[in-house]
């Protein structure tokens, strides 16, 4: 990526998880891994005597500082004295937040490129009134402006030759029918295809739907939801000028994709999409969120709390999650000039 581009804004993440460990190892494996210049929204005290450390009033200064010390913009946890590797507590809550908040608003207005986002427990964070499904719907709506017109979040995920889309997220099985509504996924499919040509530079998408059930209903037998939903969201894709299929069975869609068929598969429910980008590539796959008017990426895992503990985290996840950020933002910006 250019160097004229801003740099990244990496958020802390939850400081009793990985995220110290991995964010440390990331800026040690700077120049091996060729990562653009990055900065971390978090509190200096992290790092101390691990690395060497340079605090920074703005996001630009990371440039400056990026090859001989790790950029950080200087937050406080008020409970840093209780904090203890692998050992969630709320008190950190406020400093988690705030440093997701700042980073959202500093790519929002172009200081930085683009948002990568270190892991964070959500159930942590409920204990003290966090009232959000998840990280990426959080963002969502810190992009939605003082009209508070939130914008759509879809979720990627990209690792082991896959990308793979998600119809519906962080909800039960039970209920993903009240969600899988044909102007959700027909929205889910138009983001994708929009952030295929824009973020990933591929100039005719070609998308395929997993189905719900087995088989793919097998022609109604073993559910309807491929007839009564999926497939007529396909067709009226398809007349807007989608490249994209009608529900295909999720036990051979994914080998499809691997075999260069699609760019991107639609998987219906977020295990379904999860189980194959986590077999082929447990520590390098990344989450992305489309739709958004940022880039926004992260690892495609948790606060490894027990690895934190033992100071065993990989952070492959990481550099591959700030390596496609920096890639998605040098595209989008090409693809706006």
């Amino acid at each position: 990526m250019s160097q004229a581009f801003a740099p990244l804004a990496m958020t802390m993440g939850d400081p009793a998880g990985c995220g110290p460990q991995i964010t440390i190892a990331a800026w040690e494996g700077r120049k091996q891994s060729g990562l653009h210049p990055f900065f971390v929204i978090a509190d200096p005290r992290l790092f101390d005597q691990q690395v060497p450390v340079q605090t920074i009033d703005s996001p630009n200064a990371a440039r400056q500082c990026f090859a001989s010390a790790l950029p950080v913009l200087p937050i406080r946890i008020d409970a840093f004295d209780m904090l203890i590797a692998g050992t969630p507590s709320g008190d950190f809550a406020a400093a988690i937040i705030k440093s997701i908040e700042m980073a959202t608003a500093f790519a929002l207005r172009g200081e930085a490129s683009g948002v990568v986002t270190n892991p964070i427990s959500k159930a942590v964070l409920y204990e003290q009134g966090f009232a959000h499904a998840g990280h990426t719907e959080f963002i969502a709506s810190l992009c939605g402006g003082s009209e508070k017109t939130i914008p759509e979040p879809v979720m990627m995920l990209v690792g082991g030759g896959l990308r793979v889309a998600l119809a519906t997220i962080h909800i039960p099985l039970l209920k993903v029918l009240e969600h899988l509504t044909p102007e959700k996924l027909a929205e889910t499919a138009r983001i994708t295809h929009r952030a295929l040509l824009n973020d990933f530079n591929i100039s005719t998408p070609r998308l395929a739907f997993t189905g719900l059930n087995p088989h793919a209903g097998e022609s109604g037998s073993i559910g309807t939801e491929e007839l009564d939903i999926i497939n007529p969201v396909a067709s009226t894709l398809r007349a807007e000028g989608l490249n994209i299929t009608d529900a295909r069975s999720a036990d051979t869609v994914f080998h499809d994709a691997l075999s260069d068929q699609f760019d991107a598969v639609i998987a219906m429910t977020h295990d379904q999409g999860l189980i194959p980008v986590k077999t082929l590539d447990m520590w390098g796959g990344v989450n992305t969120t489309l739709g958004l008017p940022i880039i926004r990426t992260s690892p495609d895992h948790g606060t490894a709390y027990e690895a934190a503990a033992a100071a065993s985290c990989r952070p492959d996840s990481l550099i591959a999650a700030l390596k496609l950020a920096a890639e998605l933002a040098e595209n989008r910006a090409k693809a706006h000039a």
